[in-house]
């Protein structure tokens, strides 16, 4: 079973019974693309991020987030968020009390990501372990192909070397896109992400396609709040709930409706959110993919190491950076090599 704080531990039997006192320093950080990062709802060419780090004596936290426009968060008000729990998070808080503190979304992500990285550093033990997870091991993970015309999807797509590809889709050509992919990469499985961008008329249309190229899954393809349209769904391929889905509480109304969900610890407040919703997932028998947003290896690395116990892993995010944090995670062949405990956890 997950086991999810040691913080009890931590505190009484590490640091003695008084609340032990911490800095806190908060950094925005723009992370410039190697190229244009494009799905329905739009583009970008740099990655905007939130960096926090807890000092503790010798020891260090960090943890990263990625504030989401599509959740109205900037990382102006991430900061805020952040700074608004200042003197708690100098007092010493656990993760156990943040959960109340702040909501789901990327300060409380940022934040969490920093404790489980402080108490591993404190207790000497990795965060898998503390958590209960698995070891982890190498993996795969989806390398995405960014929204664009057929033709240069499928260039991107024999550029690539892993074989689970995850392909940005929402709009009017993309089923050809999917073909064109398919026709470049016929040994590749596919992923396809809708983003919200698809009609009710059009998921049917591409789901009977869709299993003849190649694809296991189709991610959030309607609007969050359109998941009933759901219920009548072909069956040919499974479904995934992306923007639909953010913390465990959400699990049981997705369940009859999806097949599968994508866990990314920014919507979910860091990787103790994270876990439960994994177990709640497993409990409502869906399928489990972790995902991410476009970042670095430190925001990454939590989510590579819940990634055991998933289904699926789409955590190819630092591989969009024109440079990465220093000592991060190893890609190869569509395959990422766990964290070192000098980047986190």
């Amino acid at each position: 079973m997950l086991k999810t704080s040691v913080s009890k531990y931590i505190k009484f039997h590490l640091l003695g019974d008084t609340m032990p006192s911490q800095s806190l320093v908060i950094t925005a950080v723009s992370s410039p693309l190697a190229a244009v990062f494009a799905i329905s709802r739009g583009s970008k060419n740099s990655a905007e991020t939130v960096q926090i780090v807890l000092n503790r004596g010798d020891s260090s936290g960090r943890g990263e987030c990625v504030p989401y426009a599509r959740y109205g968060e900037t990382s102006a008000s991430v900061i805020a968020e952040i700074e608004a729990i200042r003197p708690q998070l100098e007092a010493g808080i656990g993760r156990e009390d943040l959960q109340s503190l702040l909501p789901a979304g990327a300060a409380r992500c940022a934040v969490d990501c920093a404790l489980w990285d402080l108490d591993a550093k404190l207790s000497g033990q990795p965060v898998w372990k503390l958590a209960g997870l698995p070891a982890p091991k190498r993996l795969e993970t989806a390398v995405t192909i960014s929204m664009d015309t057929p033709e240069a999807m499928a260039a991107s797509a024999r550029a690539r070397s892993g074989k689970l590809l995850k392909l940005k889709l929402g709009g009017p050509h993309d089923l050809s896109r999917v073909e064109a992919v398919h026709a470049a990469r016929p040994d590749a499985r596919l992923i396809l992400d809708g983003n919200e961008g698809l009609g009710v008329d059009d998921l049917p249309v591409l789901s009977k396609a869709a299993a003849q190229l190649g694809v296991i899954m189709i991610e959030q393809p309607l609007p969050a709040g359109q998941d009933q349209a759901l219920v009548s769904r072909p069956k040919s391929v499974a479904i995934c709930a992306d923007e639909s889905a953010h913390t465990s509480a959400d699990i049981p109304a997705l369940a009859s409706l999806y097949d599968t969900v994508n866990v990314k610890l920014d919507k979910t407040g860091g990787l103790t959110e994270a876990i439960k919703m994994v177990q709640a997932a497993r409990a409502a028998n869906m399928g489990v993919m972790i995902g991410c947003m476009v970042a670095g290896s430190l925001s990454m690395a939590p989510a590579v190491v819940l990634a055991g116990v998933a289904d699926a892993a789409d955590v190819d995010g630092p591989l969009w950076l024109s440079q990465d944090v220093p000592n991060g995670l190893q890609f190869s062949d569509g395959y990422v090599d766990p964290p070192t405990p000098v980047l986190w956890g």
